[in-house]
């Protein structure tokens, strides 16, 4: 209001009182229309207040929303820049992929010494007294056998002896000569001539001897090299053996190993207690529905067995195809869905347990990627490590039944702690998501996790299985995979047979020697009867025999 509302009041004897009346009902209209104008204005802005307070309270929210995520994005992307560039090996030394710094500070605090700790004893020298001998006997020159003064010679008085190992590798042509022998008689239907029969070959026609063959089978399937790798090998000790010449050969080698590996597999589908895992493996064919060469060799490994199989696909069908639908088994496994989905779990005769060396590295993950619940991560890896130490009290070999009695109370009293703690921390409305997942996956295979406490024959992870197929990781890296189909099924055989003897404790060469001998003398075929080469059906002579080494003839 610019203007006065109310002027001063002119004098009488100048104005008119009936015109002040009106001028003033004017102004006091004018002035009403005003107070409503103003209640309207100052009633929208109030309800503009309250939703710009709401906008607010919305927008407070968003970017707290926001926050969360980008810390949630900002974890995913160090865990994947882990998975990428971290290191892959867990046997590295400090910066290991399954450790979360600060899980052991009084390790981490002091850099351990360099050489053998006093609280570990050394390893113990290796025995090779199985080795042959070949002596050499060194002498003194004529000149210092004679006195330096007198020049008297001198009595032989024993010798100080002592031993180098040595190793002699040399390719050698084995010129066999059949004897011819002519009837010297005139006798009727006799022969006339007499020729010794010709020398077993492991492929007929072939110039390759057993030898040159268990070379090329254990330096490939045992030392994960390529082919290729040890022919030039051979090139340098003068043997020049064609690539072509190699894999032809091997093709042709590789029926001789079916009836082994199939008596393997019945009776790896047949053990109570069984571990499995897979591995990419590249085979570059073309197959009609398949896109791409990646296929997945899977490792079944039994109590006494371990089984290889190739296949195109990493579906549950091949688990389930692998173990009879009769089975009864338990079946020790990390949390791939497939494993869940066969017909033998559905039916409730194949129970699954469940990998904790997984779980830890769920914690590890989320305390790595989420610096902020690193904390929390460590609290969770401290129970898991009390779990791994009682469970490893309770099957240690000299403890006493008093002591499984003890540490078996322990074990139980930890995860009950471990299952009250992840059920309370669930229950919180406000769990940051690295948490509840990692919760979630915990409460969800609890069952599977804890079916070591009623049975102690159950692991408490599928360690061993890792390892087991470690040594076909390895050579996927260094030949990649298979070209053919053939050399695919030929690589899941040998795996199969060479892992099992090593977990038989056999000697893989000896073996090899032994049985490729049998099917040279069988005409390049694989002997009717193949129990006497199994570790569970070999004879205890044979056994025996090759435990020790192949030239060992004590």
């Amino acid at each position: 209001m610019g203007a006065t509302l109310v002027e001063a009041f002119p004098d009488p004897e100048l104005i008119d009182l009936a015109d002040l009346v009106r001028q003033l009902r004017r102004e006091v209209v004018e002035l009403r229309q005003e107070v409503d104008h103003l209640r309207r204005e100052n009633l929208e802005l109030r309800q503009q207040a309250g939703y710009w307070k709401g906008m607010h309270a919305k927008a407070v929210r968003r970017i707290e929303e926001l926050q969360t995520e980008n810390d949630q994005l900002r974890g995913e992307v160090r865990e994947l820049k882990a998975q990428l560039f971290g290191r892959k090996s867990e046997k590295a030394s400090r910066d290991r992929s399954n450790v979360l710094e600060g899980e052991d500070e009084a390790a981490a605090s002091v850099p351990g010494k360099r050489g053998q700790r006093p609280d570990r004893p050394g390893p113990p020298r290796r025995d090779n007294s199985r080795l042959p001998v070949v002596e050499e006997v060194h002498e003194p020159s004529e000149d210092q056998r004679l006195c330096p003064r007198c020049g008297a010679a001198m009595i032989l008085n024993g010798s100080e002896d002592s031993e180098l190992i040595e190793i002699d590798v040399r390719p050698y042509r084995r010129r066999i000569r059949r004897r011819r022998y002519q009837r010297a008689c005139s006798c009727p239907d006799a022969p006339r001539t007499l020729v010794a029969p010709p020398a077993p070959k492991l492929i007929p026609k072939g110039r390759l001897g057993v030898s040159i063959w268990v070379e090329i089978l254990l330096d490939k399937f045992v030392g994960h090299r390529p082919t290729e790798r040890l022919l030039a090998q051979w090139r340098t000790l003068g043997l020049d053996v064609a690539a072509g010449t190699a894999a032809g050969g091997l093709k042709r080698l590789a029926p001789l190993f079916t009836p082994l590996y199939e008596a393997l597999l019945q009776r790896n589908a047949r053990s109570p207690l069984a571990q499995a895992d897979e591995t990419r493996w590249m085979v570059f064919i073309v197959l009609e529905g398949k896109r791409g060469h990646r296929w997945w060799l899977w490792v079944f490994l039994g109590e006494d067995t371990a089984a290889f199989r190739l296949d195109p696909g990493r579906g549950h069908d091949v688990p389930q195809g692998h173990f009879p639908l009769d089975a009864k088994a338990v079946l020790m496994v990390d949390r791939y869905s497939a494993y869940k989905a066969m017909a033998q779990v559905k039916l409730g005769d194949v129970v699954l347990a469940f990998c904790w060396a997984h779980v830890r590295r769920d914690f590890v993950k989320a305390g790595k990627s989420w610096p902020n619940h690193k904390e929390w991560a460590l609290a969770w890896l401290g129970l898991i490590r009390e779990l791994y130490h009682h469970n490893r009290l309770r099957t240690a070999d000299d403890a006493t039944d008093a002591a499984r009695r003890g540490t078996d109370a322990d074990l139980r009293r930890i995860a009950a702690t471990m299952e009250a703690r992840a059920a309370a921390e669930l229950a919180e409305p406000n769990l940051a998501t690295p948490r509840r997942q990692v919760l979630s996956s915990l409460q969800e295979h609890w069952e599977g996790l804890t079916r070591f406490l009623d049975d102690p024959r159950i692991p408490m992870d599928n360690n061993a299985s890792e390892r087991r197929i470690r040594g076909p990781a390895l050579g996927r890296k260094n030949y990649y995979g298979s070209g053919s189909l053939w050399s695919g099924r030929l690589a899941a055989m040998l795996f199969s047979l060479f892992a099992t003897l090593n977990l038989a404790g056999l000697n893989v060469r000896a073996w090899l020697t032994d049985y490729l001998t049998t099917c040279a003398a069988e005409g390049g075929r694989p002997p009717s009867d193949v129990s006497p080469f199994l570790p569970w059906t070999m004879p205890a002579e044979k056994r025996l025999a090759l435990t020790m080494g192949p030239d060992d003839s004590s």
